[in-house]
């Protein structure tokens, strides 16, 4: 499978097996929570302390929650991983722990408390790693489920383990919850609601195979596959994270690929539904189950050191403030030392505001970098939060001499190819550019493909198109036929927003590639996702510069680019941003490629000044 957009396996035990150092912080060091409102402060990343040995540097797929009245206490519990560079055995190999557990009353300063595993189960391959755990409280115990990605004899399952405590001892149930599934699909990610009859199900599955939903057993240890419902269409979505808020259960789901190091593209995305097994559906009112697959950005980079924000967990602190941990790459400090392409993912924690009835991260502002208040971790806490609205991106004063409204039988003079296609794959007529799809690319050192360019303006802008592209609505396969805006320096140099076709869904991918040399073991492409496609797409590009705050180095730059959708040109979608060094010769291009047999027709391009 092409990886572009990051539909393939979720990376092997062996390639994550990987660990960082960071320094002690004054701020972040100390187990006690903050004695005043003054303290109570916190700075992403979140350090768990590793008593007399240092700090965490990587807590990926961060599951957190409360222990029962009396307890006092946050637990959070990550994916198998070393804890950090120096985590080794005597042989200098890393050491793996099988889901570690973390302490805190405040949730900010956290402590290592052990492992829940110290040996896999019997069931369980004895090289596989224990994934994305899920602990509930049920039948007066505790409830920890995980990911096995291998079982003995078979392919990936969900386990559960029970103990008296959050911290256990944990005693595994002996077998799977949910058992292999059939062809090897994905029985990944696990989380647990309650239906509104009082009835627990389990949510469970990743891209091969989409994401179910399972009625738990009433000892919550078997689920029942005749009672299985499908949560969202498969080849999108994994991490499944139901929070009920008002009158919805909101639906938190991450996209493309986990652990590309400076590339990565994870993303967070949400649908809501008043019925907590669904229909979700997005805020432009798309399904997640369907083929033009919906799904509403809410957790995304936004151009800071923060790239791949995914997988999270939604909580509400004592003051009823909605709060997410999630994990993220640090685009200046991606691999664990000494091993390049195996991606750390330290945990982060924000906010989350709730907009005219759909969740926000940090008001729209994205991954914070800087110092913010604390949670109401206690009862009797206030909240210190406060929504701040990020700043729009405005639309200016249209810039006539780059757009484009497409008339007559021929493109304006301005444009000029790069790499001109064969007669008769091209025209104009009605209005439209068309543009037939070319068995060709742009990708690494894949650059065949043909681009229609006019030099981008200087300044900050706005590029906008309307893309249709007659792939049909539904079925597979034609991966990965594209077409789209490209903001081009060179064939190893671009970002490019496209209306995509991956399998048996179609979605609005945002690519960036930098040019080589690259340090060995780096990616030189990556990609996110953003909102729906529909008959007709609507793409749109917004070009700033930014002074401060932007990552440094081949992964950095001082442009940021930022992508918007929208399947229907009213109701729009913000999604990441990348950061770039395209430079004052980039150009504005579009595309059409991935494979031959279709046609897409652009219906204008327009460019405006950033009016901010």
């Amino acid at each position: 499978m092409d990886p572009r957009p990051s539909l393939s396996r979720r990376a092997s035990v062996a390639a994550r097996l990987v660990a960082a150092t960071f320094a002690l912080s004054a701020l972040l060091g100390a187990v006690a929570a903050p004695a005043s409102a003054a303290d109570r402060v916190y700075r992403n990343p979140i350090r768990p302390a590793i008593p007399g040995d240092g700090t965490v540097g990587s807590c990926a797929d961060p599951s957190v929650m409360y222990g029962q009245e009396g307890e006092g206490r946050w637990y959070m519990y990550c994916t198998t991983d070393p804890l950090n560079d120096s985590d080794r055995n005597a042989s200098g190999d890393f050491n793996f722990h099988l889901i570690p557990m973390f302490e805190s009353s405040d949730l900010v300063h956290w402590t290592y408390k052990g492992d829940a595993f110290s040996a896999r189960p019997s069931w369980v391959r004895s090289d596989a790693g224990l994934w994305a755990p899920e602990v509930v409280h049920l039948n007066g115990e505790y409830y920890l489920y995980f990911t096995a990605s291998d079982t003995v004899g078979g392919s990936s399952a969900i386990g559960v383990a029970t103990g008296p405590t959050p911290l256990g001892p944990w005693t595994d149930s002996g077998d799977p919850v949910v058992d292999p599934l059939p062809d090897g699909r994905w029985a990944f990610d696990p989380d647990v609601i309650t239906n509104t009859d009082g009835s627990h199900w389990l949510l469970f599955g990743s891209y091969y195979g989409g994401i179910k939903a399972r009625e738990l057993t009433a000892d919550g240890t078997e689920s029942i596959p005749a009672t299985q419902v499908d949560i969202t269409i498969d080849n999108r979505y994994e991490g499944a994270e139901v929070e009920q808020h008002g009158a919805y259960y909101y639906l938190f789901v991450s996209a493309t690929n986990c652990c590309n190091g400076p590339l990565t593209g994870y993303a967070v995305f949400v649908g809501r539904s008043v019925n907590p097994l669904g229909p979700y559906v997005d805020r432009e009112g798309v399904s997640l189950l369907a083929s033009r697959v919906g799904g509403t950005p809410v957790i995304y980079q936004n151009g800071n050191r923060w790239v791949g924000t995914g997988h999270n967990s939604v909580f509400t602190d004592f003051a009823g403030q909605t709060w997410t941990m999630y994990h993220a790459v640090n685009v200046n400090d991606p691999y664990f030392a000494g091993a390049p392409g195996f991606t750390k993912r330290p945990p982060l924690l924000d906010a989350i505001d709730w907009v005219s009835g759909w969740p926000v991260l940090n008001g729209g502002r994205g991954p914070s970098n800087t110092v913010q208040p604390a949670p109401a971790a206690q009862p009797g806490q206030t909240n210190l939060h406060r929504y701040i609205p990020a700043r729009p991106d405005r639309i200016g004063a249209r810039i006539d001499g780059r757009s484009d409204e497409v008339s007559g039988t021929s493109v304006s003079s301005r444009w000029t190819w790069i790499r001109q296609p064969a007669a008769g794959t091209y025209s104009v007529s009605g209005g439209q550019f068309h543009f037939d799809t070319q068995a060709a690319d742009l990708y690494v050192d894949s650059n065949d493909a043909s681009v229609l360019t006019e030099p981008a303006p200087a300044g900050n802008y706005v590029v906008q198109t309307k893309v249709h592209v007659n792939v049909p609505e539904d079925g597979c396969c034609w991966n990965y036929v594209q077409a789209g805006l490209v903001i081009y320096a060179s064939d190893n140099s671009f970002v490019k927003l496209v209306n995509v076709s991956i399998w048996n869904t179609r979605q609005t991918e945002f690519a960036k590639e930098v040019a080589p040399p690259v340090p060995s073991g780096y990616p030189r492409y990556g990609n996110t996702v953003v909102g729906p496609t529909g008959e007709w797409t609507w793409l749109r590009i917004v070009k700033r510069t930014i002074s401060t705050g932007a990552p440094g180095g081949l992964y950095g730059g001082t442009e940021r680019y930022t992508a918007y959708t929208s399947h229907d040109g009213v109701q729009w979608s913000k999604g990441g941003s990348w950061t770039h060094h395209l430079g004052s010769g980039s150009k504005i291009g579009l595309v059409s490629m991935g494979g031959s047999g279709f046609t897409a027709d652009f219906d204008y391009v327009r460019v405006y000044r950033l009016a901010n």
